[in-house]
């Protein structure tokens, strides 16, 4: 009850609404304080999950699937022997005849971009390998030719991509040949359709800018 001044007397209660004021206006700012932290913490989790996936794709593009067989001694099986799928082994190396076709220079940074480098021949045995894998990829066309990491530069001096001295390889040029060496700079393995009985002596110098299927070569992974 009011007083003459306009007061409330003792004992006398106050209004509900006008109770009720002062933790409404709590409940609503705590609200809103809520639903900020909520939506801040939304922009971050879809954030953190983006930059996660945009990771996972990277992840999955420099992904490589290998393929592996047991790596044994005559007494025991000491691991695993590697090569990516889809390249053959060989030894100590494994070897990619690519499907398509393109000049010397391509074919060496097509290579390095695998994390190989154009083949390097240091034996017969490699040699026949590799021809008889020539072979298995060669077409019906007159002639099929595959780079190897072989290039002669401007003295004319053979060099191995992996700057293995020339002298100390063997060599297995076909007969006439390397020739015209001021312009056929590059070496090929040379297969004359698929039934090539030469096994061994089939380089050719080319010019470099011809396109040519190429063979990519690294090193074995041991597991």
């Amino acid at each position: 009850m009011m007083n003459e001044q306009g007061r409330v007397s003792p004992g006398t209660a106050v209004p509900a609404e006008e109770r009720s004021c002062p933790r409404l206006n709590i409940c609503l700012f705590l609200g809103f304080a809520l639903a900020i932290k909520a939506v801040f913490v939304t922009v971050c989790l879809v954030a953190l999950l983006n930059g996660s996936y945009s990771q996972y794709k990277i992840l999955l593009q420099n992904s490589t699937e290998w393929y592996c067989v047991p790596s044994s001694s005559a007494e025991k099986m000491d691991g695993w022997t590697c090569c990516p799928k889809g390249w053959r082994f060989f030894q100590a190396s494994c070897y990619f005849l690519s499907p398509d076709t393109m000049s010397w220079a391509e074919s060496e940074q097509n290579c390095t971009g695998m994390g190989s480098q154009l083949v390097v021949i240091n034996s017969k045995a490699e040699q026949e390998f590799l021809f008889n894998l020539a072979k298995e990829k060669a077409t019906n066309m007159y002639e099929t030719k595959f780079y190897i990491g072989l290039v002669a530069y401007d003295n004319r001096q053979w060099r191995w991509v992996d700057q293995t001295p020339y002298e100390n390889t063997a060599t297995f040029w076909k007969p006439g040949e390397p020739n015209f060496l001021f312009v056929e700079k590059c070496a090929a393995i040379h297969v004359k359709g698929k039934r090539d009985p030469n096994t061994y002596s089939n380089w050719n110098n080319v010019l470099c800018f011809t396109n040519c299927y190429r063979i990519c070569e690294q090193a074995v992974k041991l597991l």
